[in-house]
């Protein structure tokens, strides 16, 4: 079959056309002038406003186009039908209700033959003939094969009736910024009538196809250009991290201070961004060279600096080496509570006394463990709870603060030691006592050899049992630390006569709660003592040596040796 559009329009119709047979046509005839009708019901062309509307040729060069004012082939005796023909065509294409049929002879003759198209007053197409006389064309509707036009006749393209029907990105706006663009599909027209295919958009003269908009080009330009602009920011950002020199101030700093918080275990790098943050350097990366290339830069330990702003990055690391710039409270291990209080007064800037009074009034909102405070004669309950280290005290805190910071160390360390199930292995009633073997050993002993060893002697004394003491423990540190002193030449009668429940003197067993604030070195040897049978030791040099006996007659000798060091 020739295709259409191309071959000279006198072939048959070939049987698989859509508009033949089965091709969704209920009828095949039309007789005495009356059409089949589409689907079976009669078609009703609904008044539709009348616009004028151009085609071109067909492209065969044997017909003419609609709407001009042409002659057809056999004549035509209503031209002013033709100008409407286009019009008719389009409603009729989108609304779907378009009349159709074929003339039974099946065109024999070779020449297409067209009937007069129907006007609103007679809807179902009885009129004479359009072409002289001749028989009706039942193709009258365009729709069975619309005339494609040739390319070169390009005109506007009229405005499609309002209906239902969308028209598409093609017939409306492009996806692509509504403008058109490079890749529209290549639609081709396949003959069948039901698509409206690229050819047929040219050949009614449609509008050209746009290229992709400004916005679009604008868009592509500003990515283009901050690719390049970032690329160039980290390029240079690069470079200085690996060649230049990383920003830094000069001098020793403004008048202007600053207290500076160091936690625990904080490296350079942190160091560095909490003096930035505090204004003290310029950079990190400054404070971190300036470190290193200190041979005591790894010296600096956690605590409370006062620092000036706008320092150089080697000046804050000699400041911060240099004790005068410390705010911090160092606990040591075996000091008591009141000597921790006293320096915490003294870093805030307090009235001596002030932070005794809020250890006494607020200790249960520091952080205490539930097992503290087991009984009602301890005379401080934070002490053995302000952990040995380094705690930030600077001017403008308040003393509960620092305090808990030091109770909050400890309650991690105990637990930590698993306290509660090593008191019941050591036989002991609970972790409290644990922290005072600990506070007992860590006031007697000078050595981690001696914690081991004392911390036996204070678990044989326990023994009520034990044939030396019978569960008397006498230590001349219990006592000392209730009269609030450090003296080791204490009166047999004075010991005998006091009883203070911290006298181990007088009363047997461990003291109500601990006498100090043990170390890490003194809690070990207490959880792992010795087993070789100690009950006595001596400082015999009167201040580092001390030496061990199992009997008391060993004792005796240790004594003597402890009077002859002291010219006794």
């Amino acid at each position: 079959m020739t295709e259409y559009g191309r071959g000279p329009g006198s072939e048959p119709w070939h049987p698989e056309d859509p508009l033949y047979g089965d091709g969704g046509w209920e009828g095949q005839q039309a007789h005495s002038g009356q059409q089949a009708a589409y689907g079976g019901q009669p078609q009703h062309y609904p008044e539709q406003p009348q616009q004028p509307q151009h085609y071109g040729d067909w492209g065969n060069g044997q017909q003419a186009a609609y709407g001009q004012a042409q002659q057809y082939q056999q004549g035509q005796q209503y031209p002013e039908q033709g100008q409407q023909y286009a019009q008719q065509y389009e409603q009729q294409h989108y609304a779907g209700q378009g009349q159709q049929s074929y003339d039974h002879n099946g065109w024999a003759d070779g020449a297409q033959q067209h009937v007069q198209y129907p006007g609103p007053a007679d809807p179902y197409g009885q009129q004479p003939a359009g072409y002289g006389g001749e028989q009706p064309d039942y193709y009258g509707t365009p729709e069975a094969y619309p005339p494609p036009e040739p390319p070169s006749r390009r005109q506007a393209e009229p405005e499609p009736p309002q209906t239902d029907w969308d028209p598409g990105p093609d017939q409306g706006e492009h996806a692509f910024f509504a403008g058109g663009g490079d890749d529209d599909e290549d639609d081709s027209d396949d003959g069948s009538g039901s698509g409206r295919g690229r050819g047929d958009r040219k050949g009614r003269g449609g509008k050209p196809k746009k290229r992709r908009s400004g916005m679009a080009c604008l868009v592509v330009a500003l990515i283009f250009g901050g690719g390049v602009a970032g690329v160039g920011y980290f390029g240079y950002q690069f470079y200085q991290d690996r060649f230049g020199d990383a920003p830094d101030y000069a001098g020793d700093g403004t008048s202007e201070t600053v207290t500076v918080e160091i936690p625990k275990g904080a490296f350079g790098s942190e160091i560095g961004q909490r003096l930035k943050a505090a204004g003290v350097v310029k950079s990190v990366d400054a404070f971190v060279a300036a470190q290193q290339q200190n041979e005591d830069g790894d010296k600096i330990q956690a605590g409370a600096y006062l620092l000036k702003k706008q320092m150089s990055a080697a000046a804050a690391v000699e400041m911060m080496l240099s004790p005068e710039s410390q705010n911090n409270v160092l606990v040591r291990p075996g000091e008591r509570n009141l000597s921790v209080y006293k320096t915490i007064d003294e870093k805030l800037e307090l009235p001596s006394g002030t932070t005794e009074k809020v250890a006494e009034k607020k200790y249960k909102s520091l952080g205490l463990p539930s097992w503290a405070n087991s009984n009602d004669e301890i005379k401080d309950p934070l002490e053995g709870f302000l952990y040995p280290g380094t705690y930030p005290a600077a001017k403008g805190m308040k003393p509960e603060a620092v305090l808990k910071g030091m109770v909050t160390e400890a309650a991690d360390k105990y637990e930590a030691l698993n306290l509660e199930s090593k008191a019941k292995a050591l036989k002991l009633d609970n972790p409290l006592q644990v922290i005072t073997v600990a506070s007992l050993v860590q006031a007697e002993g000078k050595t981690e050899d001696d914690y081991r060893k004392m911390a036996e002697v204070v678990y044989n004394r326990l023994d009520l049992a034990n044939p030396e003491t019978y569960g008397a423990l006498q230590f001349d540190s219990t006592f000392n630390y209730l009269k609030g002193q450090s003296n080791i030449d204490i009166s047999e009668s004075e010991i005998k006569s006091n009883s203070d429940p911290y006298n181990t003197y007088y009363h047997k067993g461990l003291p109500p709660g601990p006498i100090g604030n043990p170390g890490d070195g003194a809690l070990k040897g207490a959880l792992n003592p010795t087993d070789q049978g100690w009950y006595y030791f001596v400082a015999t040099d009167g201040v580092n040596k001390t030496e061990f006996a199992k009997t008391h007659d060993d004792f005796l000798k240790l004594k003597d040796k402890f009077n002859e060091s002291r010219g006794n």
